[in-house]
């Protein structure tokens, strides 16, 4: 009975899994209008009445590729870090050793568990003038920037960097003209990975030591 009941549940996460991804293929390829509920079933191979099972309509499972996203990042840095647990109430040590350990951590995961097409779809959303990525490892990440450099989370200076640290991580991915192509690849291999963790170190160790933090 138990079994049975595993191999039910399994299977309906996979039968998600397998339209979410279809969708995030079909929506980079084509955008939110040009691809039906049946295209995005079609190509996942399941019955098209599991897009309502799941997400209600097209549109709620256009938001649920972004929530995904959200999810598996907050899981994967819950492995590592407490998101409970205040900055502000940490020493200036832990702080540094903490943001340093998250954009370690921040690099592995935006390049192996990201794909193209979810990168098109968020720049694509950037558009968007009413999307906001509200993402609580994002979040938690930025007040840990801001009480680096003690200031708050919503000034404008903590705001800009938190974007420009962001960009350091993520540009190689975004802008493939200027780093897959020259390297002849179609992806970034681990030498590769290394190489972007050290730049972005290396830039955020110039903040801190322009700040004047040890």
């Amino acid at each position: 009975m138990f079994y049975n009941s595993f191999m039910k549940k399994k299977k309906s996460e996979n039968s998600k899994q397998k339209i979410l991804s279809a969708a995030t293929k079909l929506f980079a390829q084509h955008g939110f209008d040009g691809v039906s509920v049946r295209d995005i079933c079609d190509k996942a191979n399941v019955n098209v009445c599991m897009v309502s099972y799941y997400f209600g309509g097209k549109k709620e499972l256009y938001q649920g590729i972004i929530d995904n996203l959200i999810e598996c990042q907050c899981n994967y840095l819950k492995t590592f870090v407490d998101f409970t647990k205040p900055v502000k109430s940490m020493s200036k040590k832990e702080q540094l050793d903490l943001l340093f350990l998250m954009l370690d951590k921040f690099v592995d995961f935006f390049y192996k568990n990201i794909s193209s097409d979810l990168i098109v779809i968020l720049l694509k959303e950037q558009q968007n003038k009413y999307f906001v990525l509200q993402s609580p490892a994002i979040k938690y990440f930025r007040q840990l920037i801001a009480a680096v450099f003690d200031k708050d989370e919503s000034d404008r200076e903590i705001i800009l960097k938190t974007l420009f640290i962001t960009s350091q991580v993520n540009s190689p991915r975004i802008l493939p003209a200027f780093s897959l192509r020259l390297l002849g690849q179609d992806d970034f291999i681990q030498e590769d990975i290394k190489i972007i963790k050290d730049n972005v170190m290396f830039y955020v160790k110039a903040l801190i030591k322009e700040a004047g933090i040890d």
